[in-house]
């Protein structure tokens, strides 16, 4: 796009300035950087210099029930020392969520706005991101490594197209979608160990299931926010958001979901050394595992027995526990249902 601007007949005596902030997420003072960066650029005398400001989608967030984003607040207060200190027209590149955060969290500066062009995503883009993501019969995090970041790009592309946004009421189907994605979104990055990030999402995610009434969706993503606040050491919140997904998922009869959430409380157990209460989860996991025939489920729960039983010091129970463990791994692959250590 920046290219056919700049390519454009009609746009030759304007010089476009390209400012990339997407390597500062924690931005806050955007009028400041764009001062200390205009020193920098050599202005052409026969030309209007026009600024392309890109990359302030991290530093405006995603979660529009979210704080007072910083860089929107400064934005807003600092309005007015734009016409003395950039004294240049400014085009800024945002998605649709991040726009309506700008008009929400900067509203004295969004006033100023001269125009707002809206570019709609081609549909050969639309229907690979959904074959590669909403589609695709790979659950996102089942592999347990790390999304790539041409897969998440995939994801933020489809949210910005479901999003509300100004002028548009988003459809059933629109929230649906959108709510998978926030979903999804946050499981990609807590696998990438980026916590923060995904609780963001899933904070998100998981208002939008509730207003739709979606019960496992919403027994789901709890799990899931319970998983990014035991990854930031957050024990007690995260044993809270454990026992809110356990009961939903008991009540929905969600056995799987059930079993992986008795793991994850074990977990949280074992980490603050609560070695009888981390041991009767297991223990109930083994069960509901077994039962399912899930081998690489219960192979990971007797690995966890194993560590119990090791920090405990009773060591024949550990190497009994781990050699059962170690049966039922060789040489099997993990399941994609199976509890995640």
């Amino acid at each position: 796009m920046i290219q056919a601007l700049q390519a454009d007949p009609s746009c030759q005596d304007i010089q476009f300035e390209v400012m990339d902030f997407s390597q500062q997420p924690d931005l806050r003072f955007l009028r400041d950087e764009i001062v200390q960066r205009l020193p920098n650029i050599e202005q052409h005398p026969d030309q209007k210099l026009v600024l392309l400001v890109l990359g302030l989608k991290e530093a405006i967030g995603v979660n529009l029930q979210g704080d007072y984003p910083p860089v929107l607040q400064d934005l807003n207060f600092v309005r007015d020392a734009y016409k003395r200190t950039v004294p240049h027209p400014i085009l800024f590149f945002l998605p649709d969520y991040a726009i309506t955060r700008l008009a929400k969290f900067a509203p004295d500066f969004w006033a100023w706005r001269s125009g707002v062009f809206l570019f709609q995503t081609p549909q050969v883009t639309k229907d690979y991101a959904r074959a590669e993501t909403l589609e695709s019969d790979r659950r996102i995090g089942s592999s347990g490594l790390p999304e790539s970041p041409e897969r998440i790009a995939l994801l933020e592309s489809l949210l910005m197209d479901c999003r509300p946004s100004p002028g548009r009421a988003p459809t059933t189907a629109d929230l649906s979608a959108c709510n998978t994605l926030l979903h999804q979104l946050g499981v990609a990055y807590l696998s990438r160990r980026a916590a923060a990030k995904a609780q963001d999402y899933l904070q998100e995610a998981l208002t939008l299931a509730q207003q739709r009434d979606d019960a496992p969706l919403t027994a789901e993503i709890t799990q899931v926010l319970g998983r990014t606040l035991a990854e930031q050491r957050q024990f007690e919140a995260a044993e809270r958001a454990y026992q809110n997904a356990l009961a939903q998922f008991r009540q929905l009869g969600n056995q799987r979901g059930e079993a992986n959430t008795l793991f994850c409380l074990g977990n949280v157990e074992l980490e603050l050394r609560n070695f009888a209460q981390a041991e009767t989860y297991y223990q109930q996991c083994l069960t509901i595992a077994h039962a399912l025939g899930n081998d690489y489920g219960t192979a990971s729960t007797y690995h966890q027995l194993g560590r119990v039983a090791q920090d405990q010091r009773r060591f024949e129970d550990a190497i009994a526990f781990y050699q059962k463990a170690l049966a039922l791994t060789e040489p099997q692959s993990p399941s994609p249902d199976s509890p995640t250590p």
